[in-house]
């Protein structure tokens, strides 16, 4: 059990926590919520002991293992599988000791406790966890050194799952996995055998892994049972109640203070003004919950509507080096596509983006695109390409130079930004803020496609929901690539498949993919099988529709020579049908020459086009 009593904490004079009280009972899987900046990283210190509050305390029993990631990836030449192993430091203790040790008791008592935490087993419960954050059997044996931050992060995540505290803290697990590896850890999580206290902005992680939810707002903390749709609709529920109830309040209060100030001064009447007035004292006033609702963000629409498709790829490959991470892509995208990549990290879902966006040029194969086609490209590594000492205002007028200053930061309010904060350098601005501004000078001229890799790290729930908005209201089309399976689900109505060295449709929605994923490499396998299939079938299509192509000239020709013999056949017949008559040479013998004359041209004229027929058809039937 975690018992937090009236606690408060102040950072640089701003109070963060506020006589906070909560009670998180044992075994709960709760997630911790609240807006950017409100304290929520703050109180994970405060309960590891790296920070001391003010006033108040946290009681957790005193036996209780706590554990965190390690703000620093593993960088050590130890394999993966060793530093994972290593996360357990009593077995890791006893197996130390056991090399020591020379008195048979002791050693039969290391054995015993070896066999109660399970020390046979740790190997396949370390590799089924690696497994589950994308490393395969081959990658675990691999130093920790040789992979990148990003992955190194899921190597320290791995060992705090792997040492099982009593009480596990997460503080956004999901910002350095992919889609799949949060798939596995939302199942985790939510089977793990002791308590969980999840930090997360991602609302299905907080819907399937946790059973209830604390919100940090204002310096309070308040307990909801349920997931976070559960906590969204009561809190809700508790807005429109409080409402009424501070309404009604102020009206009585109104009707108490306008009887003191009436009667007060009278004599007869000033008992009861007394009395009314020591009312409104002892009346605790009802404070109004407000909801601070993220400001909107605003993608420009593209000026012009472009034919279909915008972007075409014939058979290219693309990869790094002149070797190719992906081959074989034959791939359209229209002016209103809403495209979600899936696939593990590594498997080439950037490639693609960086391939369709120009910034990668193909190693063979062709890509059409649209005259005139804008894209905008999102991915988080930009970040570091604002200049630091610029204020978003500095960087769009540096985009609108004639423009007047009104116009500039109307325009940047647009991106989402505050007012207070549209002067600020870039250095100095959260990471939300920093991905809002980056998202508009991204989108500044109208794209016609919008390209975002993994767009949601840095913002909160409520501006993850004004990112969905956006994408919806955009007239453009859309490819993007996120671990936030509710803004895929929210704004993707197809899925492509990166594996294998290919991009293939999905057959089938986020649900099924969650279900071939959580079934482990069979299901990844199968996944992929199908993604190879549906390829395979694509290229039929494919060469299908490039073989109906072809052949459209040939068959248009046989058309017209069909059409042809049957009007000539028509002429024929309405000739015999006028020669037919005996007094038609009689009456007008010039007339009936011509005929006979005009109807020999055309039998000549028919056989040739018969002729001409029976060649094209010949070549239809060999083709």
């Amino acid at each position: 059990m975690l018992q937090i009593t009236d606690l408060t904490y102040r950072i640089g004079g701003r109070l963060l926590i506020d006589h906070a009280s909560v009670t998180l009972p044992a075994r709960t899987k709760t997630g911790l919520v609240g807006r950017n900046g409100a304290g929520k990283s703050t109180l994970f210190k405060l309960i590891t002991g790296d920070l001391s509050p003010e006033s108040g305390s946290i009681q957790v029993p005193k036996s209780a293992r706590i554990g965190q990631v390690a703000q620093e990836a593993p960088g050590t030449q130890q394999s993966l599988m060793e530093v994972v192993l290593a996360a357990d430091t009593e077995r890791s203790a006893l197996l130390a000791e056991a090399e020591r040790a020379s008195d048979p008791n002791r050693i039969a008592e290391i054995h015993t406790r070896l066999a109660d935490i399970g020390s046979h087993t740790a190997e396949a419960r370390a590799g089924a966890i690696l497994s589950g954050l994308g490393f395969d059997a081959e990658a675990q044996q691999r130093p920790c050194a040789s992979f990148s931050g990003g992955w190194r992060m899921r190597v320290a995540l791995a060992a705090v799952l792997f040492s099982e505290p009593d009480l596990l803290l997460l503080d956004e697990p999901t910002n350095y996995l992919d889609l799949e590896g949060t798939l596995w850890l939302e199942s985790y999580v939510a089977r793990y055998p002791h308590q969980v206290l999840l930090i997360s902005h991602d609302r299905d992680l907080l819907n399937k892994a946790v059973d209830s939810i604390v919100h940090l707002d204002q310096g309070k903390l308040t307990f909801y049972r349920g997931g976070y749709d559960s906590f969204d609709r009561q809190r809700r529920e508790t807005m429109i109640l409080q409402a009424k109830a501070k309404e009604k309040q102020d009206a009585q209060r109104k009707h108490l203070q306008a009887f003191v100030d009436r009667f007060r001064a009278k004599a007869t009447k000033a008992r009861q003004a007394q009395s009314r007035l020591k009312m409104l004292e002892k009346m605790e006033p009802i404070a109004a919950l407000t909801e601070e609702s993220a400001r909107p963000i605003h993608f420009p629409d593209p000026q012009g509507r472009l034919a279909p498709p915008i972007l075409k790829l014939e058979n290219v490959s693309a990869g790094y080096d002149g070797r190719p991470v992906l081959s074989r892509l034959s791939l359209n995208i229209d002016t209103d596509d809403r495209i979600a990549l899936l696939g593990a990290n590594g498997n080439g879902k950037s490639t693609f983006a960086k391939l369709i966006s120009g910034r990668l040029a193909p190693l063979s194969g062709e890509i059409v695109r649209a005259p005139k086609l804008k894209i905008a490209f999102f991915a988080q590594h930009q970040l570091d390409e604002l200049r630091p000492a610029d204020s978003a205002v500095a960087h769009v007028r540096s985009l609108m130079p004639q423009a007047p200053e009104a116009q500039v930061r109307a325009r940047v309010a647009r991106f989402g930004l505050p007012t207070d904060r549209m002067d600020t350098p870039a250095r100095d601005l959260s990471g939300g803020e920093k991905a809002r501004l980056l998202l508009g000078l991204s989108t500044f001229d109208g794209p016609n496609l919008i390209i975002l890799d993994e767009p949601t790290n840095h913002l909160d729930i409520d501006s993850r929901e004004a990112l969905v908005l956006a994408l919806n209201e955009f007239q453009g089309a859309v490819v993007l690539i996120s671990h936030d399976r509710h803004l895929v689900e929210a704004c993707a109505d197809r899925l492509w498949l990166v594996g294998n060295g290919s991009v293939a449709p999905f057959d089938g929605d986020m649900e099924d993919y969650r279900r071939l994923i959580l079934q482990g490499p069979d299901g990844a396998r199968k996944a992929q099988d199908d993604a190879d299939k549906a390829a395979s079938s694509q290229d039929k299509r494919r060469e299908a529709a490039e073989k109906r192509a072809r052949l459209a000239p040939l068959r248009k020709k046989i058309e017209a020579a069909e059409k042809e013999m049957a009007r000539l056949q028509d002429k024929i017949v309405m000739l015999d049908q006028t020669m037919a008559d005996p007094d038609f040479f009689l009456r007008d013998p010039e007339r009936a020459a011509k005929f006979a004359r005009e109807r020999a041209f055309i039998e000549k004229k028919l056989a040739a086009t018969e002729e001409e027929w029976l060649q094209l058809a010949a070549e239809l039937e060999e083709a």
